[in-house]
């Protein structure tokens, strides 16, 4: 028998917590949707191509991709409380970084940033099982519903404060100081529990590869390819409105419409979702809304932007659900660190091809129809794999 470091006790599941939770996921989208709602202003400042553009909407993914390998280690490390408070910090630095330069810069913050912000994507749903662990469905739909909220607030409010402000700039790295806060707030509170009253047996636990379970690539491949639909919707949503004649500030509005519907979404499916032994109703629910939304965007975009819209945000409820299932099919927390990771490093590698392939098709072809007609391959595979990974079982 030995006594366990400090760093490794879960964190004392308070009330506390449970804001610092919320508000460092408030802060994982608004680095993507603030720059996506001002991106043709961004682009005219800075004079650079569309193949810039689109690796510009390609990065975060792709960053969530890479830097989620060394979440895992970074929390046994640091612990969870500093692993993640470091995260937030580096955040920060990447938002106000990006906006200080030219072109190359604002690649390089925005990697910086999303780096932050995909060591707080692995680590948080750790956190959520360890420290919450019969409360998982309610802190699970507390944590996606404020993440839904801080893209739909970013959407919506930068091209205002680019107006008021004057600066695209100024408006993008104005959300550097709700990272700020969250900051604060985490490290007041997250308390590790106390070491000396836990105690593991020295023999070791079982740490078998994920990478064998059948099961957990099922999960890595629907969690990417949620990942991959939510961000090319994130990054292209006000292009696509905008050149159905939308003006700029009613698509900015629209998207972060999209992004707020996640709001009551991500409240009511974990729970729900939680009771059940089996998510793939709601999953094949979740597919078609998602479908009919991308189709009306294709076949009549101008029609009702509105309606569109409203289909995907619900759709995009795919979100919490994917993260639910992380916990919901491990039996341990050890477990849901492992498949976090495999999932979303994994996941969000996949993710990454989206956006930029979405927009290198539109500039290749001269509409969004292909963009759009693939999209809607990808929702069929997508609602197939959540449907399985919905059955009752474990990795």
């Amino acid at each position: 028998m030995t006594v366990v470091k400090n760093r490794h006790v879960p964190l004392v599941g308070s009330a506390l917590l449970a804001i610092g939770v919320a508000l460092a996921a408030a802060n994982l989208r608004p680095a993507v949707t603030s720059l996506a709602s001002v991106l043709g202003d961004v682009r005219a400042a800075l004079g650079v191509s569309a193949a810039w553009t689109s690796a510009l909407t390609a990065v975060p993914a792709l960053c969530f991709g890479f830097a989620a390998f060394a979440a895992p280690w970074l929390g046994r490390r640091l612990g969870m409380a500093r692993a993640i408070g470091l995260s937030l910090g580096v955040l920060t630095l990447g938002l106000v970084l990006r906006v200080i330069d030219g072109p190359w810069v604002v690649l390089g913050g925005t990697f910086i940033a999303c780096a932050g912000i995909a060591v707080s994507n692995v680590l948080i749903p750790v956190v959520v099982k360890a420290s919450f662990p019969t409360k998982v469905g309610l802190i699970t739909g507390v944590y996606t519903g404020t993440l839904a909220a801080g893209a739909a607030f970013a959407a919506a409010l930068t091209p205002r404060l680019e107006d008021w402000l004057g600066s695209w700039r100024l408006a993008v790295g104005a959300w550097a100081l709700l990272s700020l806060g969250a900051v604060v707030v985490w490290f007041a509170g997250a308390r590790h529990g106390s070491a000396a009253s836990v105690v593991r047996s020295v023999a070791p636990a079982e740490k078998r590869s994920l990478l064998r379970s059948p099961l957990a690539w099922v999960i890595t491949v629907f969690f990417g390819l949620q990942s991959l639909f939510a961000y090319t919707v994130m990054g292209w949503l006000p292009a696509i409105l905008v050149d159905s004649g939308v003006d700029r500030n009613t698509a900015g509005m629209l998207l972060a419409v999209t992004m707020l519907l996640g709001v009551p979404v991500s409240l009511l499916v974990p729970p729900i979702a939680a009771r059940f032994s089996s998510q793939a109703p709601m999953v094949l629910g979740l597919g078609v809304l998602s479908f009919a939304g991308i189709l009306g965007m294709l076949v009549a975009p101008a029609a009702a932007p509105g309606l569109w819209v409203v289909l995907i945000g619900f759709g995009m409820g795919m979100f919490p659900l994917a993260l639910l299932m992380m916990s919901l099919r491990t039996k341990s927390t050890s477990d849901t660190a492992r498949l976090s990771a495999m999932a979303q490093s994994l996941g969000y590698l996949i993710a990454a091809s989206g956006p930029f392939a979405f927009g290198v098709l539109r500039e290749s072809t001269g509409s969004w129809t292909v963009s759009l007609t693939l999209q809607l391959v990808l929702l069929v595979a997508l609602t197939v794999l959540g449907m399985i990974a919905g059955r009752p079982r474990y990795v």
